[in-house]
């Protein structure tokens, strides 16, 4: 499938990229996400330098993504607990 060219807006700064099609929306929200984090580190923190705005927002990002690989690890962990269970189960019904 051909890539979609399209311009990104980071931090004052014009990005042009190649995507997949179905991956347009992605970057985009992604894009616009960044944009409103550096806004909201520049209201909060008083911050006015652009990589330090651009370090805070990585390292926050960075922190949301472990969290999430926690999270997701102990559910996928519960999940594989209640098929054993469900299996024993089944099994002994057999």
């Amino acid at each position: 499938m051909a890539l979609l060219s399209i311009k990104i807006k980071i931090s004052d700064r014009i990005y042009p990229m190649k995507v997949q099609p179905e991956d347009e929306t992605f970057v985009r929200q992604a894009s616009k996400s960044l944009e409103e984090r550096i806004r909201q580190y520049q209201r909060s923190l008083g911050i006015q330098d652009q990589q330090d705005l651009l370090a805070m927002v990585a390292f926050d990002c960075l922190v949301d993504a472990l969290k999430m690989e926690e999270k997701t690890s102990i559910e996928r962990n519960k999940l594989i607990q209640k098929i054993e269970t469900w299996q024993t189960d089944i099994e002994k019904v057999l």
